[in-house]
């Protein structure tokens, strides 16, 4: 199989760059694995934590689990593996935590990457960002699966996936999402991502429609880049050749 031109051009990225890829709800650090391996075979480094409380730590999951526990987690690989120069990116939901963990830790950060993600100033929630029915109806799947613990798995055409291996593989590893991080106000000390280049990527094919608060609030921003990918929301399912060939460019 022919290398994509775009790939190719994206392999001149700058040699032993640093990623840490976030995954968004429901998911895990499993969705970045076809990605993961092309970023790996062109000499990155490459990190792909789960967040408490799902993937092979949904054992972990509990009512404690709030928004700053997501955030400590990608403090603490950042921290404990000594990261620098990093190119943080976060799909979705994991816009918060990698939101957070730039707010602290900015000098560990070289590049943000908003993959069709959540965005937030202090004080706001992810619940705030969606439509009031979304809200509604979540919760209320909440409170009839869990009793309020978690949100319940989306069928995996609400991610833009539809290839039978692809939805398999989504069915097979989703789990709940921790219904208090929706909730819980993210605390923010500077605008976010600060002074840390920004870019953001929507997946355009099909749009993800619950983002679309997120979306206006980085249009009307200065500062931020702009960049649209050609694939469903998990486009590290979907997609991954042509999102790696995205993520190589930003560390060139």
């Amino acid at each position: 199989m022919a290398t994509p031109d775009n790939l190719i051009d994206a392999m001149t990225a700058r040699e032993g760059a640093t990623y840490v890829l976030v995954h968004g709800a429901w998911h895990g650090g499993w969705c970045w694995n076809a990605v993961a391996r092309i970023l790996r075979a062109q000499g990155h480094q490459v990190f792909t934590p789960t967040l408490s409380g799902l993937g092979e730590r949904a054992h972990l999951l509990s009512k404690a689990i709030d928004l700053s526990v997501f955030i400590q987690d990608v403090v603490n690989v950042l921290e404990y593996e000594d990261l620098t120069d990093v190119v943080l990116v976060g799909h979705s939901f994991g816009g918060l935590p990698i939101t957070g963990a730039a707010d602290r830790v900015p000098q560990r950060i070289r590049q943000l990457v908003f993959l069709d993600a959540v965005v937030l100033e202090h004080g706001q929630t992810a619940f705030s960002r969606l439509a009031p029915e979304i809200v509604a109806q979540r919760i209320a799947l909440s409170n009839k699966s869990s009793g309020g613990l978690s949100i319940p798995v989306p069928p995996a055409s609400a991610f833009g996936v539809f290839e039978p291996a692809q939805v398999a593989l989504l069915e097979r590893n989703c789990t709940p999402h921790p219904l208090k991080t929706f909730d819980d106000p993210i605390t923010l000390n500077e605008p976010v991502g600060g002074t840390i280049p920004k870019v953001y990527i929507q997946c355009v094919d099909p749009v993800y429609e619950p983002l679309q608060s997120s979306r206006d609030f980085v249009r009307a921003q200065e500062h931020w880049t702009w960049d649209e990918i050609a694939t469903g929301h998990d486009a590290m399912i979907s997609a991954p050749a042509a999102l790696a060939a995205k993520l190589l460019r930003y560390a060139s």
